[in-house]
This record gives structure tokens, sequence and C-alpha cells, in this order.
């Protein structure tokens, strides 16, 4: 591996840990100020990167997808543990949509940040600017991408979540119940759709958002 490729390969993967370990302290930092201390209660607020380690989702996945070419890279740390049922009796169903869309808005946010800061290293003069250059450039990928792969409606993302507790909100029975009943076919759904051409109309967005952003 060449000196080059090793800088891409860390700055991609300090970039994904950032992106996803913020991405989940933020849904349970939310959820906490509206009084659920579940996540706080097991420590998982942390940014310890250890403690969000999902074997797949961490290591397994993006390392497949790198290593077979794949034109992009993500994937995603253990869930934190969330006792929405309090957060709806603090706050109702807004204050769940709120938990739902957090990780999601973390993302977007540090990838315009990221963005901003990208313009003052685009030239750089030594390895450590270089690495800088790498990890700025890739945590606009990254979090666009898991913004935009979060906010698909289907059930178990965060934008099928957030979706379906405004529905709760303007006592749409009939569709909160159609969420429900597809809910267990959630992963099977999301597994065609990345395993088919199908998957390019999803992302096309991120390739529309970080064009615009750089």
């Amino acid at each position: 591996m060449s000196e080059a490729d090793l800088l891409k390969l860390l700055s991609m993967i300090l970039a994904l840990v950032v992106a996803i370990v913020g991405h989940e302290i933020m849904h349970g930092w939310v959820a906490y100020k509206y009084g659920d201390n579940t996540a706080k209660s097991q420590g998982r607020l942390s940014i310890n990167p250890i403690i969000h380690v999902d074997p797949v989702g961490t290591i397994l996945v993006p390392a497949i997808l790198y290593f077979t070419g794949a034109p992009f890279i993500f994937g995603w740390a253990k869930p934190v543990p969330i006792n929405i049922g309090t957060v709806i009796r603090n706050g109702g169903t807004k204050a769940a949509v709120y938990v739902s869309l957090a990780g999601i808005t973390f993302n977007f946010l540090l990838a315009a940040f990221c963005a901003t800061l990208l313009p003052l290293v685009a030239q750089p003069t030594s390895m450590t600017e270089a690495f800088i250059t790498l990890f700025l450039y890739q945590s606009v990928v990254i979090n666009v991408l898991l913004g935009i792969f979060n906010l698909w409606p289907i059930p178990p993302l965060d934008g099928a979540n957030a979706l379906r507790y405004i529905a709760e909100g303007m006592k749409l029975k009939n569709f909160t119940a159609f969420y429900d009943k597809i809910y267990p076919y959630g992963m099977v759904i999301l597994i065609i759709i990345l395993a088919t051409p199908i998957s390019n109309y999803f992302f096309q967005p991120v390739t529309w958002v970080v064009k615009w952003l750089l």
C-alpha cells in the first residue's frame, strides 16, 4: 500500500468513526434532554468510540466496501438505547421526531462545517496537511451519504421513524398502522435496494449535495 493510499484509508476510517459515533450520541443526547436517562446511564453518551463499535456495521461492512472498490463507504455504530415512551411523555411526538432526526442533523451540520474548512487546506504542503485535507473531504462525503441514507422513509431508518411519529402526532392511524406492518420487512427492503441498481436513484441526492457543498 502506497503512502497516499494509507493516508486515504486512515482519513476515511477516522471520518467514518466520527460520523457514525456522533450520529448515535446525538440521538441519545436529545433523548436525554427530554428526560430519558437510558443512554446516559449505560455510558453511551461518551465520545469513546470503542463502546459504540458494532462488529458488522463499524468494521465488516466498511471493510468490504473499501476492499471491493465500492464508489462509497458507509457503516453504522451500535444503536444508542432510547426509551421513546419517556421522550413522548415529556415532549410529545414532536420530541420523538427531534430524537429521530438528531443523528441526521449532526451529519449534515458536520458535512457543512468540514466543507467550510476545506478551502483553508486545499493546497497541502505537508503530510499532516494532506491528512487533514483528506479527512475533511471524506467527512463531507461520508456525512452527506449517512444523512441522505438515514432520511429514506424505510424502517428502521431515522427518516421512517420521524415520519411515523409525525403521522402519530397528526392522528393518522392508518398511516402509522401501515408503518408498523412493514417494519419487520424493512431490512429486507433495504437489502434489495442496496443490492440492485435501484440504489443509484436513492443515492443520487448524495452527489448533488456534495457538489453543492464543495
